[in-house]
């Protein structure tokens, strides 16, 4: 049985995560992932912003950074350009990543700096009071929206992918096997990977959207994730509100930290 205990802080235990939260799914993923990759705890950075999902560096025996509100992305281009040995992963929100920091999102991704953003999804502000975030779907309601959003919602994947990224893929917690493969090929790209994780959050959204309990939350993450491959032959009409799952972009692009080196090695001669 795999032993998660060895790579968490237990004194930082119990979580603050609401019952019926999808966070703790994608976290063990997420040390599952790094456990077959065989990386060493001192060899990992986990940066986060603020909001529920970035609590997650707190738990894990890591070297980790838990910084301001959006600028996630930020402090690991640092950590990167400072020790581009180092695996650097980010831990962030949809609001976290897109919202404020949606300019570091994009320009990580432009710039292709080798980062791995783990992209908690969960359509709202989930710890700082429920408000619309840039994910939260037409019609559905927030604290902000009480009477349902009127803003088209942001494609995550799409927004990375257009931005330049390495590495996208897309999945739920619905399908915790899954995504400890997306998150392992995520980490092993060199370049600017995204793995877009759509997590539950009962208490915020789901209780002012009709789903009040986590069952009928995965139910509805498990009825609407489509896999990639059989999305393409569905028409427009039969896609509407579904997800589209699966690794969405993987391609070999030249990594911002290694051109940036050999600017400097060329500088130098």
């Amino acid at each position: 049985m795999f032993d998660y205990g060895a790579y968490l802080r237990k004194d930082k235990f119990p979580l603050i995560w609401c019952s019926g939260c999808g966070d703790g799914i994608a976290l063990k993923a997420m040390l599952r992932a790094i456990d077959r990759i065989g990386l060493s705890k001192d060899e990992i950075v986990m940066v986060s912003g603020i909001g529920c999902s970035s609590r997650l560096p707190g738990y894990v025996d890591f070297n980790t950074l838990h910084t301001t509100h959006g600028r996630a992305i930020a402090f690991a281009t640092g950590v990167k350009m400072a020790k581009p040995e180092l695996t650097v992963i980010v831990v962030t929100g949809d609001g976290d990543a897109t919202a404020i920091g949606g300019n570091h999102y994009i320009h990580a991704a432009r710039r292709n700096i080798d980062l791995t953003v783990i992209l908690f999804n969960n359509w709202i502000y989930g710890m700082t009071g429920g408000q619309v975030s840039p994910t939260t779907p037409f019609g559905k309601r927030a604290s902000t929206a009480p009477y349902g959003s009127t803003e088209n919602a942001f494609n995550i994947s799409g927004l990375a992918e257009a931005a330049g990224a390495s590495f996208v893929a897309r999945e739920t917690v619905f399908r915790p096997q899954v995504l400890d493969k997306f998150i392992e090929k995520a980490i092993r790209k060199k370049g600017f990977s995204v793995v877009e994780v759509f997590t539950p959050c009962p208490t915020t959204y789901g209780r002012r959207n009709k789903m009040r309990s986590v069952i009928e939350m995965m139910n509805w993450l498990k009825d609407h994730a489509v896999p990639k491959s059989r999305a393409e032959k569905m028409d427009p009409q039969e896609l509407e509100e579904k997800i589209i799952t699966g690794v969405l972009v993987d391609l070999d692009l030249p990594e911002y930290t290694e051109e940036y080196q050999k600017l400097i090695d060329r500088v130098k001669s």
